[in-house]
């Protein structure tokens, strides 16, 4: 598929069947130790956005992919803004986020999971799903 065709086809997954979905499932209770709730601030309105991102937690911060580099939605807020907020099950935490384009997106993405079948399984989706992948690195400030 073509990479505009593919953007366009991923985006539109995402804002409405994914994102939907998964904003669904968390609010009844079903969350993940790899998925996360990621809070920007709108580059145009100001406003509050949130997006579910897939995500790796470590004891000063957390690595999340943006699958459309800086061109994402939450990915060109992160450039007007990097203050993020970032939620893994009950807990926020806040940090600030920044590109690394020198990280190595398809070893990040098999750091995600915690076994052979799950980390393959994640580096293939997210090479699946990517058009210009970039990983991201949110270091906490609180």
């Amino acid at each position: 598929m073509a990479t505009p065709l593919k953007f366009r086809f991923e985006r539109g997954v995402g804002r409405y069947v994914a994102n939907p979905l998964v904003a669904a499932l968390d609010k009844v209770g079903v969350r993940s130790t790899i998925m996360a709730e990621l809070e920007t601030t709108g580059r145009k309105t100001g406003q509050v956005r949130r997006v579910p991102v897939s995500v790796s937690v470590d004891a000063t911060g957390a690595w999340v992919i943006s699958q459309h580099g800086r061109r994402s939605g939450w990915g060109s807020n992160i450039t007007a803004d990097p203050r993020v907020r970032l939620r893994q099950g009950d807990e926020w935490r806040s940090g600030n986020a920044e590109f690394v384009p020198d990280d190595d997106v398809d070893a990040r993405a098999r750091t995600f999971a915690d076994n052979r079948i799950a980390s393959a399984l994640a580096g293939y989706t997210f090479r699946a799903l990517q058009t210009n992948p970039i990983s991201v690195r949110i270091t906490f400030t609180d």
